[in-house]
């Protein structure tokens, strides 16, 4: 029988580059000069990287991460939060859970100062009998959001919108559970028009339900409907570690998850990439051990590649990595990597024909 060989696939720059501008006309406009990093690269690269290199988040849209509980979303936001301070931006965070652990946006990097921390109960404003507003609600804190330098991206985030009320369900009840579907209609489309053209970013996270007709996230159809993005975070594995104590026991501890992050829908690039998060408890997402993997198993490697050095084992290569300061060299050699494996992928088509 004879041997069939594969035909070696030569991708240059310059395919990837005429793949990208093809793409291009069908996006809606952002500016490319002025992104933030998820802290993930794969997941910098799955929203934005068929566009501009690396990837990334841009302003002017509004952006719904939702999954169950413990699988990273609030860790998403807050890395989003310490990109856009660290590019000069603002960052203002709605917490109506009441439960974001200051210490872990700490971990993070994000400086949280309480004139931008806000604990709002209600999508909408509550008001008195003679309509003076008594207590700001999401609606109030977005609307009334001037960040100092429009020039950069400022971040506003809510963590989570499924914990939000309304004035109605808190005063007299709200047998038909259906006002705070309308109070987040209204908020998203005011909010999407004041955003459109700044640079302002918006980002809600939400919870998943099990409902009569699948899984379902609180609020109704608005949000999902007005996001530019909407990201799916799912956790997938445990990651634990074992290790021998003095008296020869061996422990076995939980130090991390690993979840799983699907681009449900996108306006900027295309949808429905899929990639791993490494999430380590007390350090918060860890993008070299992603990034170590991803290289590993995309270059079908036997060893963890550290740009001059190997290493068989994921934690002692994580170590010599961050140790030489070699985070910027390995992310350079996974976007490599992703940019190649997006040119396989490339469609040579001629331009429609219009009748």
């Amino acid at each position: 029988m004879a041997t069939l060989k594969r035909k070696e696939v030569s991708i240059t720059a310059e395919d990837y580059t005429d793949a990208v501008s093809e793409r291009e006309e069908d996006k809606i406009p952002i500016d490319t000069s002025i992104l933030v990093s998820t802290g993930v690269t794969l997941l910098d690269l799955a929203i934005s990287g068929g566009r501009v290199r690396g990837g990334g988040m841009p302003g002017g849209i509004m952006v719904e991460l939702f999954g169950g509980s413990g699988s990273g979303k609030t860790a998403i936001l807050t890395e989003i939060g310490a990109s856009v301070q660290a590019k000069g931006g603002e960052v203002d965070i709605c917490d109506p859970e009441a439960r974001l652990d200051r210490e872990y946006t700490r971990i993070t990097g994000l400086d949280l100062p309480r004139d931008h921390y806000y604990r709002p109960n209600t999508v909408g404003d509550r008001k008195d009998a003679k309509g003076k507003v008594t207590e700001l609600g999401l609606e109030g804190i977005i609307m009334g959001w001037e960040p100092k330098n429009p020039d950069v991206i400022n971040l506003l985030g809510a963590d989570s919108i499924a914990a939000l009320s309304t004035a109605m369900e808190m005063d007299d009840g709200d047998k038909r559970g259906q006002r705070k579907a309308k109070e987040l209609s209204e908020l998203c489309r005011k909010t999407a028009r004041i955003i459109a053209h700044e640079h302002k970013l918006v980002v809600f996270t939400n919870q998943i339900r099990d409902g009569e007709f699948g899984v379902t996230t609180p609020g109704g159809h608005a949000v999902p409907f007005h996001s530019s993005l909407r990201i799916a975070c799912n956790q997938k594995k445990v990651i634990d570690k074992e290790r021998k104590n003095e008296h020869g026991v061996i422990i076995k501890k939980d130090v991390g998850i690993i979840s799983h992050l699907f681009i449900k829908k996108s306006s900027i690039d295309d949808p429905f990439r899929t990639v791993p998060m490494y999430l380590m408890f007390g350090i918060g997402i860890d993008d070299v051990r992603g990034n170590l993997q991803y290289y590993k198993d995309m270059t079908k490697g036997t060893v963890y590649d550290c740009v001059d050095k190997t290493y068989t084992s994921l934690d002692k290569a994580v170590e010599y990595i961050e140790e030489n300061d070699l985070e910027a060299e390995l992310r350079e050699m996974v976007i490599d990597v992703w940019e190649q494996n997006e040119a396989l992928f490339k469609v040579n088509r001629k331009k429609k024909r219009r009748f």
